[in-house]
C-alpha cells in the first residue's frame, strides 16, 4: 500500500472542503471495500478523508411516513430497524442477504452505494480493464464472464454492480442526498449509478469532493420482497436478484415495483416489466410476459446466457409470492 495523508474533519463542510481541494481523495466510512482496493493497488488516493465522526448515523421519520437514513448508518443497524422491517421488508431482506454479519456491522449505507464491481479482471492489475483504466480494454468480453452483466452492457464493460441494498432502494424510489461545495442536491437512486458506455470508469453521478449524506425512502404501502440467487447460501454475490413490490386491488395490479441485481451494470429498475404489469392481472402468465419483455434487451455470451432464464424464473417466483401475500391482505 502506498503512503497517503489521513484527515478526520469535524463536520460535513470541512469534509467536503478537504476532499474538494485535493485532486486524489477518497472518503472512508466502514472501509469494507476501499481498504481492500487500496491493498490491491487499484485505489491509490493521496488523501483519505475519514467521515466516521460526522453526525450522519441516524434514521429519522419523514412527514409522508418514509424514512431518512444517514449515510453512516451501519448496514446491520438499518436491517434490524423495526420501521424498516415493518415498512420495507424488501430492504431488510436485501441487507441481510449481503456479505457477512461482521461486514454488515462495519459497512455504511453511503459506502454500500459506492462499492465497486467484483469483476475478477477489475481486481487483476495485470488484466485489461476499462473500469480501472480508461482505454485499456476489457478482458472480460472474451474471458471468464459467467458472472458478468447481460443488461446495460457496452463494448467497453460488462461488469455487474455488486450491491444488494441498492437494488432494493432502486425499487423503493429512494433519493440520495449529496453535499458539495455548492450546497446540497438530491439525486434519484435510479439516476445515481451510470451505465458504462465508453467511460466505465465514471461510475456515479458524484462530482469530485461530493459526499453522500443521506438516503430518503418514500412511504410504501404494498407488500415487498427481495429474492437472491447465488452459487452458495451465504457470503456470495448475486447471480440474479429481484426486489419487488406489488399493490394488488381486486385481482388487478395497481402498481408494480421491480428492480434487478446480478444481471446489470447498475441496479436495474425494470421499467418495461412494470409498465406491462400495471393495470393487468396478477397471474403467472402476466408475470412471465413482463419478465420476457424486460429481458428482451439482454446481451448474453455463452458462459452467462443462463442468466436470462434464471432471471425470468426468479422474477416470476418473486411476483407469485407477492401476489399471494397481496391477495391475502
Amino acid at each position: 500500500m502506498r503512503p497517503f495523508a489521513y484527515v478526520k474533519p469535524a463536520d460535513v463542510e470541512a469534509a467536503v472542503l478537504a476532499a474538494s481541494t485535493e485532486p486524489r481523495t477518497r472518503f472512508i466510512g466502514g472501509g469494507t471495500n476501499l481498504v481492500d482496493l487500496m491493498r490491491e493497488g487499484i485505489e491509490r488516493p493521496d488523501t483519505v478523508v475519514d467521515v466516521t465522526g460526522l453526525p450522519l448515523d441516524t434514521i429519522e421519520e419523514l412527514p409522508d411516513g418514509g424514512l431518512r437514513v444517514g449515510a453512516l448508518v451501519r448496514n446491520s443497524v438499518l436491517a434490524a430497524d423495526r420501521r424498516v422491517r415493518a415498512r420495507y421488508p424488501v430492504l431488510s431482506q436485501a441487507l441481510l442477504a449481503g456479505a457477512s454479519a461482521q461486514l454488515r456491522n462495519m459497512a455504511t449505507v453511503g459506502g454500500n452505494l459506492l462499492q465497486r464491481t467484483r469483476c475478477p479482471y477489475f481486481y487483476d492489475t495485470d488484466a485489461a480493464c476499462n473500469k480501472r483504466e480508461r482505454g485499456a480494454g476489457c478482458d472480460a468480453l472474451d474471458g471468464f464472464n459467467r458472472g458478468s452483466a447481460i443488461l446495460g452492457v457496452s463494448d467497453h464493460c460488462i461488469a455487474t454492480h455488486p450491491s444488494d441494498m441498492a437494488v432494493a432502494l432502486a425499487a423503493l424510489d429512494a433519493v440520495i442526498e449529496v453535499r458539495g461545495l455548492d450546497g446540497t442536491r438530491r439525486v434519484p437512486l435510479t439516476d445515481f449509478h451510470r451505465l458504462p458506455g465508453d467511460t466505465p470508469d465514471v461510475e456515479t453521478d458524484l462530482a469530485h469532493g461530493e459526499l453522500i449524506t443521506a438516503v430518503e425512502i418514500p412511504a410504501l404501502a404494498a407488500p415487498s420482497r427481495y429474492r437472491k440467487v447465488r452459487d452458495r447460501a451465504s457470503y456470495a454475490f448475486a447471480l440474479v436478484s429481484v426486489a419487488a413490490a406489488l399493490d394488488i386491488r381486486d385481482g388487478v395490479i395497481a402498481e408494480a415495483r421491480l428492480a434487478l441485481g446480478g444481471v446489470a451494470t447498475k441496479p436495474w429498475r425494470a421499467r418495461e416489466a412494470e409498465r406491462l404489469l400495471t393495470g393487468g392481472p396478477a397471474d403467472e402468465d402476466a408475470f412471465g410476459r413482463a419478465a420476457d419483455a424486460e429481458l428482451a434487451a439482454a446481451t448474453v455470451r455463452p458462459a452467462n446466457a443462463f442468466k436470462s432464464g434464471l432471471a425470468r424464473a426468479t422474477i416470476v417466483a418473486t411476483l407469485r409470492e407477492l401476489s399471494t401475500e397481496g391477495t391475502a391482505r
